[in-house]
Formats: structure tokens, C-alpha cells, sequence
């Protein structure tokens, strides 16, 4: 049985919020694909790289990493003139887990 760390309310609610705006959760799946092309760079994604793919201005995507960084689920760092971003894998975890049990529990109902 995994244990999950215990995440509040407030806090999931934040990331469902941080998640329900198409252009944020596009920009964060950008995040994560990125990443995950980059294995070889320690899990960080520059986000001059994303920026292209996304049909967003500039000072809204800003606006949107920050609401990412707000609800936990990246850091953002600057190194000279480039922004890289980091999937927060604890926060993501976390929900992953809350809704695991939560699909588990309306799957045992439903086989009563």
C-alpha cells in the first residue's frame, strides 16, 4: 500500500485551479514533454524552447508560470539571459496519489 503525504484541500484545490486554464495546462504539458525529451540536462526544461510551440504572448505565459510556480507543480530559475523550469515531481506525486485512491475507492464500489 503506498502512504500518501498528506496534501490539504487548499493545496490540491490550487493545482486543479493552476490546471483548468487550457493555455496554462497546454504550457505545462510543453514543460513536461520538454523534460522528459531532456533527459540528459538533470530534468529542466529551458523555457525559451517551449515558448515557440505555444501560440502565447510572452507576458502571459509569464503570468502563467507563475500561477504554475504558485500551485507548486514547477520551479522556475534564471541562468543569464535563459528561464528553466522543473517539473515539481513531490506536488505531482502527491495528486497523483490522492486521485489514485480516490479512483480505487469508486472502483471497489462499483464491483459490489
Amino acid at each position: 500500500m503506498v502512504v500518501c503525504p498528506a496534501m490539504d484541500t487548499k493545496k490540491l484545490a490550487k493545482v486543479m485551479k493552476a490546471l483548468s486554464n487550457p493555455n496554462r495546462l497546454e504550457l505545462y504539458m510543453e514543460i513536461v514533454r520538454s523534460q522528459e525529451a531532456r533527459y540528459d540536462s538533470a530534468g529542466e526544461c529551458r523555457l525559451a524552447d517551449v515558448i515557440g510551440c505555444l501560440n502565447i504572448g510572452a507576458p502571459t505565459i509569464s503570468h502563467h508560470l507563475k500561477e504554475l510556480a504558485n500551485a507548486d507543480l514547477i520551479t522556475t530559475e534564471r541562468r543569464g539571459q535563459h528561464v528553466v523550469a522543473r517539473i515539481n515531481a513531490t506536488t505531482v506525486d502527491e495528486v497523483v496519489a490522492i486521485l489514485g485512491r480516490a479512483g480505487s475507492g469508486l472502483n471497489r464500489k462499483r464491483t459490489r
